[in-house]
């Protein structure tokens, strides 16, 4: 397939030097190691490669793609789908049962397999696919991988992939050694770490927010009042800290999602489909949020908890001024706490209103529908109904996502009362099913 007909699909004009430079490294027969931050397109670089690697003759899982996280798994799943290619391709990943998936191998029978090391290896194990016909690997987020501890379930899946003939390794950060279970040998090495954050830096503002108190919550409050409709991330260190400023600004009537790897995935998947289709303006979390995850055009990030080194800063602001767009990370600190070392360049104090304006809901807000792929349900059904039985206009529709067994839509929150009564009792493609706001 030719790559012009992939930036098509994919609704891209022309690849990134860093993208142009990762696929020319991919035509050769060595490894890769690709570097680069947070944002810059890491996916398509490996993906294009990738994908001439792949061969349409051949029977059985060519690829393995090992993720840190669920939402990586899932993030370049549907990328890989929408390129619009010949070649099947499933995620794997804790939280849902392995039987499930392997149900799902045997019907589509995939020629890449994306998932977690953790449940990569339970595949494996149960030899529910044919490992020896696997040739191509590739590790994203290398560096993730091992700061959440996968050192041992990497090695183990490399270990049971006998006849590995090419690796990709991609990172956000530059490590001093490799280790050897990888296998890299004379491997192409690309970094973009420097050019790409000197751009990104340009496009960055950081400012101080000082906090008359060491509990920060009012003046993240006021903060967040001041930044209106702005989509902003806000960091905390803990997930105990997530949940308190969640509950903290949900009680001064700010609408809000928090997001934490003590969730459950499905209501992890629900507030990030709210932050990434503007029904939230506010999506509190950990650092699980930093990387992995595909969340385009944040105006903000914050810092209510200073990060705990230079590398979860950058990444942190990596969130924000992505690709040409511009962005602001906000450091807020009570008078005890000290700028941090790896903070060269003072930032300029942005000063909050002693009455700033109250919160307003945003523009959009999230309808489920109880049906989804499994039923035979698709975007243009749900749009259809919305048009016809909902009365709403093409601007009033916002994104659409249909998962296997029920669907998310976001609709103009001014027409939710209208559209709740138009169509109560209606079915959706001959389909009675429940359809309600998103809690």
């Amino acid at each position: 397939m030719e790559i012009k007909s992939i930036l098509e699909n994919l609704h891209i004009d022309a690849l990134n030097p860093m993208q142009e430079a990762a696929l020319e490294a991919g035509r050769g027969s060595k490894d890769v190691i690709l570097l680069s931050p947070t944002g810059s397109g890491k996916t398509l670089a490996f993906l294009l490669p990738l994908l001439n690697d792949l061969s349409e003759s051949a029977v059985g899982v060519q690829a393995v793609v090992l993720v840190p996280s669920r939402e990586l798994a899932l993030q370049i799943e549907t990328v890989f789908k929408s390129m619009g290619t010949s070649y099947n391709v499933m995620s794997c990943y804790g939280g849902r049962p392995a039987m499930e998936e392997h149900r799902v191998m045997k019907n589509i029978h995939p020629s890449v397999i994306i998932g977690t090391p953790g449940r990569m290896n339970d595949h494996l194990a149960k030899q529910n696919f044919d490992s020896s016909s696997v040739r191509l690997l590739v590790i994203d987020e290398f560096d993730k991988c091992l700061e959440f501890g996968f050192y041992d379930e990497m090695s183990t899946v490399i270990s049971l992939l006998p006849n590995l003939q090419k690796r990709y390794l991609l990172s956000a950060t530059d490590a001093s050694e490799i280790p050897e279970f990888t296998g890299l040998n004379k491997a192409t090495k690309l970094s973009f770490l420097n050019t790409e954050s000197q751009e990104s830096n340009s496009r960055l503002h950081i400012y101080k927010v000082e906090s008359p108190d060491k509990d920060k919550l009012e003046s993240l409050y006021k903060l967040l009042c001041m930044l209106g409709n702005q989509s902003s991330l806000v960091f905390c260190n803990y997930r105990e800290s997530v949940e308190r400023v969640g509950n903290y600004l949900s009680s001064k009537k700010m609408y809000n999602e928090v997001f934490h790897g003590g969730m459950e995935q499905q209501d992890r998947e629900k507030a990030l489909y709210k932050f990434r289709n503007g029904s939230c303006n506010v999506f509190i979390s950990t650092d699980l949020a930093s990387r992995g995850l595909d969340i385009p055009d944040i105006d903000n990030v914050i810092h209510y908890h200073l990060p705990v080194n230079e590398e979860s800063f950058i990444h942190r602001n990596g969130r924000t001024a992505r690709w040409e767009a511009t962005g602001n990370a906000f450091m807020l600190l009570h008078a005890e706490e000290k700028m941090p070392d790896y903070v060269k360049e003072l930032p300029e104090t942005f000063v909050l209103d002693v009455n700033p304006p109250k919160p307003s809901l945003p523009q959009w807000v999230t309808l489920y529908i109880g049906k989804g792929k499994k039923d035979k349900l698709n975007k243009i059904d749900i749009a259809g109904f919305l048009y016809k039985k909902g009365n709403l206009q093409r601007e009033d529709i916002g994104q659409i996502d249909v998962k296997e067994h029920y669907a998310y839509v976001a609709i103009c929150r001014k027409k939710l009362k209208q559209t709740l009564n138009l169509i109560k009792g209606e079915k959706i493609k001959g389909l009675k099913t429940i359809i309600e706001e998103t809690k």
